[in-house]
């Protein structure tokens, strides 16, 4: 059990918001549920306020942060605090084990994966971003600031799925046009959103801008769109259905 900022972004201070702004998208999850499998019961790591979280099936959903606990919709299970890196349950306990979007923030994700293996009898499913493919989303020209940080926060996709399993595949996650979870390149085709800081406070990727890059960024991307610039360079991608952006799924058995 653990009462101190268990990962590299305290939620408890600057993690309100987040129910409103990273919702489950119907067509993520239905590729996040396909990898869980038939079982019957899941732990859930770094649950936050649920997103992505089966409810047709038994969950033990774990979170550090009292402020993402209280988050938790009331159909949601209460979630334990606890850490990944030290999870108060046998070996095989549960069915699959579920990290989404959670693994870049773990002090010892090693341990934290291990972890995850040991307490899975079957799939052991971790979502999260490919730090080489972040430039592949626009933002990058206006926050490289972003990108360099949040590059270094994310664990490489070889190394997690070494750790996950004996027999691992990764599926890439297409981002729908209009994506209800509210991660950076789900705003591939709004870059409107981004104007609101509302939005950038519930994408912890902010939290590793100083104030005047992350001031200097918007400004830029606030003349682009009066201007015309955008829309000259990236309208495109507002019609555009899917966007193929560094969102992975892992897989391991």
């Amino acid at each position: 059990m653990t009462t101190a900022q268990a990962g590299d972004f305290d939620y408890d201070t600057h993690g309100y918001g987040y129910a409103t702004q990273r919702r489950t998208d119907p067509r993520i999850e239905a590729q996040v549920q396909a990898a869980l499998g038939e079982g019957r019961s899941l732990i859930n790591v770094g649950a936050g306020a649920g997103s992505y979280e089966p409810e047709d099936r038994y969950v033990v959903a774990v979170e550090p942060s009292a402020v993402m606990r209280g988050q938790r919709p009331a159909h949601r299970v209460p979630a334990l605090n606890a850490t990944a890196e030290h999870l108060p349950f046998d070996d095989d306990a549960f069915d699959a084990a579920l990290a989404s979007i959670t693994v870049h923030q773990w002090p010892d994700p090693e341990q934290g994966l291990r972890e995850l293996r040991r307490v899975s009898r079957g799939p052991v499913v971790v979502l999260t971003f490919d730090g080489d493919a972040l430039d592949l989303l626009w933002l990058a020209e206006y926050a490289p600031e972003l990108i360099t940080a949040e590059r270094s926060r994310y664990p490489k996709i070889d190394w997690i799925a070494q750790h996950i399993g004996t027999t691992t595949r990764v599926e890439p996650v297409l981002i729908p046009v209009d994506c209800v979870d509210g991660f950076t390149e789900a705003y591939y085709a709004r870059p409107e959103r981004f104007l609101d800081p509302a939005v950038r406070k519930s994408q912890s990727a902010w939290g590793f801008v100083d104030a005047t890059a992350e001031s200097r960024a918007i400004e830029h991307l606030r003349t682009d769109l009066a201007n015309g610039t955008w829309d000259t360079r990236y309208g495109h991608l507002r019609t555009q259905p899917e966007f193929l952006g560094s969102l992975r799924l892992i897989i391991g058995m």
